[in-house]
């Protein structure tokens, strides 16, 4: 386990090709991502000790350039769930989404001023305009299947979004919120928590690797079928 929660296999690579791959099969209770209009942002000297790092700059969200920009933007709208709506939205109409500009290197203020990026780049400027206005936000990426929308003929790739730690009718805990899509989804497969896509690599490579091929599948199963498959495991 890493410091934040996730789970990290080692290996060592012999020369040559060679793959690496899962498969399996999830039980998803079905419903949406929660919505909780009533959920109240969190004074920050009331904030666990676990949740203030995520409060802080990190490598792709540079809180100490977008801090004036974010207190321009959303100083004035209501706290709590319904200010992180308003970044939401605000992220959503100001970057265009196209997979063909995905850039490994590029950081929250350079999506906002290029407006432009892919998944991760969405989250990681919704999660700095949000760690400005003192909200702790994190990166979360993982599996984002086209369960409950329209299917999408485009390749399949692993998703991002973030997670915002509110103090909701149940106590504090974190919400998801998904800047790029911006309505809540069915079926999200958390692989890795973390500050930002840094903490969250799929692979870290020490020494060169080359990338031969790269597929994602995540595919909705009915109910009897995975009911089957089931009792075929047992």
């Amino acid at each position: 386990m890493d410091a934040f929660g996730n789970v990290v296999t080692r290996i060592v690579a012999p020369g040559g090709c060679f793959g690496v791959s899962t498969d399996f099969l999830i039980a998803d209770s079905g419903p949406p991502d929660d919505y909780a209009p009533s959920a109240s942002e969190i004074p920050v000297q009331d904030l666990p000790s676990d949740v203030l790092p995520f409060l802080l700059g990190s490598r792709y969200c540079e809180t100490d350039k977008l801090s004036q920009l974010a207190w321009n933007l959303f100083g004035s709208s209501w706290r709590g769930w319904h200010r992180i709506q308003t970044v939401v939205d605000h992220v959503h109409n100001r970057l265009r989404f196209d997979y063909q500009q995905a850039n490994a290197t590029r950081s929250a203020a350079e999506a906002n001023m290029h407006q432009v990026g892919v998944c991760r780049d969405f989250a990681h400027l919704a999660i700095t305009f949000c760690r400005c206005l003192n909200i702790p936000a994190r990166y979360a990426t993982g599996y984002l299947g086209d369960i409950g929308v329209p299917p999408d003929p485009a390749p399949m790739d692993f998703s991002a979004w973030f997670e915002v730690y509110l103090n909701g009718p149940e106590g504090p805990r974190w919400y998801t919120f998904d800047a790029r899509h911006n309505h809540p989804r069915i079926g999200r497969i958390v692989m890795a928590r973390g500050r930002d896509a840094m903490d969250c690599a799929l692979s870290t490579s020490i020494g060169t690797a080359l990338l031969g091929e790269f597929k994602v599948h995540t595919e909705e199963v009915l109910g009897e079928l995975a009911n089957k498959q089931q009792a075929f495991a047992a």
